[in-house]
């Protein structure tokens, strides 16, 4: 069942996404050469008992699993799509870097973001990826306004993976979010126009394009918890939390 949010609700989901969009930032900062995916995660605890928040990744179990994920941020590494747990592992020259942060404020509301960076030097092929996947991602919050659909949005960040001829990650998806880790519906990076779910005033969704210099793919390593891409190819991923309203989408998670 989608869970629809109230005025009320959006103005407090709005003070917890300035706070991860600011996070984020300065996350994203922090990222380079001989850096420690640790260091990250350590950051991004004090960055967040800052704000007096948590993150709503640590401990949290996802459903069919067994294993509770062991740190607050996640940190995939050029195949790594998703989910990778920062570890002793060094970010060396020519990497492809996702963050992503859930971010729990008052111990109920959740939002949702990743940001890709790429250490140079950047290969133009990777930068083209990158760049489509976040030209997607904004594509796809502009669709997300009342009378479209999740198809809608689903087009809307396919254009530009298709566009660039890249792969689209399929098995993997954005989702609603606001007072869970995960809620219906979700919402895939392909679709059609018109088809899905029709949008209404209090849907919080994660938007989150997956793009692929090869195939889409997938496959769940020995943690638990990373998807690479099958064929090894390096992957970006782009997030944000937005929230439909009568006046349009309104981004939450950008600072």
């Amino acid at each position: 069942m989608i869970k629809l949010k109230s005025k009320q609700d959006i103005e407090l989901l709005k003070i917890a996404g300035k706070h991860l969009g600011s996070i984020l930032s300065e996350l994203v900062k922090l990222v380079g050469l001989g850096v420690r995916t640790t260091d990250l995660d350590h950051q991004a605890r004090e960055l967040l008992k800052n704000c007096g928040d948590e993150s709503s990744f640590l401990n949290y179990t996802p459903s069919g699993s067994k294993l509770a994920y062991p740190a607050a941020l996640c940190v995939s590494i050029n195949e790594e799509i998703v989910h990778g747990i920062p570890n002793k592992r060094l970010i060396k020259a020519g990497d492809v870097v996702t963050i992503d942060l859930g971010l729990k404020h008052q111990n109920k509301y959740f939002v949702d973001a990743a940001r890709t960076i790429l250490v140079p030097p950047v290969d133009p092929a990777v930068k083209k990826l990158s760049e489509a996947a976040r030209l997607g991602l904004a594509a796809g919050l502009q669709a997300a306004k009342i009378g479209n659909t999740i198809g809608d949005i689903g087009a809307a960040v396919q254009v530009y993976a298709e566009r660039g001829g890249f792969g689209i990650i399929r098995d993997l998806s954005g989702h609603g979010v606001g007072f869970a880790v995960h809620e219906e519906p979700y919402v895939p990076n392909y679709g059609q126009k018109g088809k899905g779910e029709k949008l209404k005033v209090g849907m919080v969704l994660a938007i989150e394009p997956m793009f692929t210099l090869g195939g889409e793919k997938t496959k769940l390593l020995s943690d638990g918890f990373t998807f690479s891409t099958k064929d090894q190819s390096l992957a970006v991923h782009w997030e944000d939390t937005v929230a439909i309203t009568e006046d349009g989408p309104i981004i939450l998670t950008q600072k």
